[in-house]
C-alpha cells in the first residue's frame, strides 16, 4: 500500500493512515502531544498502548513467555528478538563481509563501526567523534562521572555495564561464565566466547581494505589498520595515540573496563 495516497492523509508529512482514529494518533507525533500519563512515575506517552507496555516496568508483569526456556518479557517484540537466541536466526546480512545479525539495528551499527569512517556524533566536552550515539553516550560518562548501573545486592554503582557484570560474578556469584569447550577459557559475554572460538577454527571474517590481511575480530581489524594510518588507536573506545607504548598503557585500563583480558599492540 502506498503510504502517501488515501483518504486519511496527514497534512504535515503526507503519510496516509487506515482510519480517522489512526490519523489522530499519528498527528500526535507532530504536535508532540502526550495525553497518557503514568500514575507511578509521571512519564507521558502519545498512545495508550505505549503506556500499557511502560506500566509493566512498575508492575513487573511479563506476559510474553519463551516456549523454550520459560524466560518472560514485558512486550512481544522482546520475545521475538529473544527467540533468535534459540533458533540462531540472523536474517540481516552485511554486504561487505560475511557477518550477519539477528537485528537490523545491530547490522547498521556494524556497518558504521567496522566499514565506515563516518563519525557524525561529537562529544560536547572534548570534541571526540563517534559513529553511533550509543558509543558517544558511554564516552560522556568519562566526563560526567555518571554511574547508571547499580548492583541490586549492595547498591554499588558502576560507569559501565561490563563492570557491573564482573562485580556480580566476583562478589555475588550471580553472572554465568561462558566457557570454551576446547580450552576451558572463561568469558563473561557470549559474544566474546564466540570470537574466541573463531581462533580455534581459524575463521577470520574481517578483511583489511588496505591489504590482503584477514583478522578474527573487528577489534583486531582496527588495531591492524593503525599500521596503515600510522597512528595507534584503542579498539574499544577509538582513542588515538602517537606512540605504541601510550596506547598499550591505555589498553590495559580500557580492556579492564570492558571486562576482558588485556590486549596489547
Amino acid at each position: 500500500m502506498n503510504i502517501h495516497s488515501g483518504k486519511y492523509k496527514c497534512s504535515e508529512c503526507g503519510q496516509c493512515c487506515q482510519g480517522r482514529r489512526a490519523l489522530t494518533t499519528h498527528r500526535q507525533i507532530h504536535s508532540q502531544e502526550k495525553p497518557f500519563e503514568c500514575s507511578v512515575c509521571g512519564k507521558r506517552f502519545t498512545q495508550a498502548s505505549s503506556l500499557t507496555v511502560h506500566s509493566r516496568i512498575h508492575s513487573g508483569e511479563k506476559p510474553f513467555k519463551c516456549r523454550v526456556c520459560d524466560k518472560a518479557f514485558n512486550q512481544n517484540w522482546d520475545l521475538t528478538r529473544h527467540l533468535r537466541v534459540h533458533t540462531g536466526d540472523k536474517p540481516h546480512k552485511c554486504s561487505l563481509c560475511d557477518k550477519s545479525f539477528s537485528l537490523s539495528s545491530n547490522l547498521h551499527q556494524h556497518e558504521l563501526c567496522v566499514h565506515s569512517n563516518v563519525r557524525s556524533h561529537s562529544c560536547s566536552y572534548c570534541g571526540k567523534q563517534f559513529a553511533i550515539v550509543r558509543d558517544l553516550k558511554r564516552h560522556v560518562r568519562v566526563h560526567t562521572g555518571a554511574k547508571p548501573f547499580s548492583c541490586r545486592h549492595c547498591s554499588k554503582e558502576f560507569m559501565f555495564h561490563a563492570q557491573l557484570q564482573m562485580h556480580l560474578l566476583k562478589s555475588h556469584n550471580e553472572v554465568t561464565w561462558f566457557t570454551c569447550d576446547l580450552c576451558q577459557k572463561k568469558f563473561i559475554r557470549k559474544g566474546h566466547l564466540k570470537e574466541h572460538m573463531q581462533r580455534h577454527g581459524d575463521v577470520k571474517p574481517y578483511l583489511c581494505d588496505e591489504c590482503p590481511k584477514r583478522l578474527y575480530t573487528a577489534f583486531e581489524l582496527k588495531r591492524h589498520q593503525s599500521v596503515h594510518y600510522r597512528q595507534f588507536s584503542c579498539f574499544f573506545c577509538d582513542a588515538q595515540f602517537k606512540h605504541k607504548r601510550d596506547v598499550n598503557r591505555h589498553l590495559k585500563k580500557c580492556s579492564a573496563v570492558h571486562g576482558i583480558s588485556s590486549l596489547l599492540l
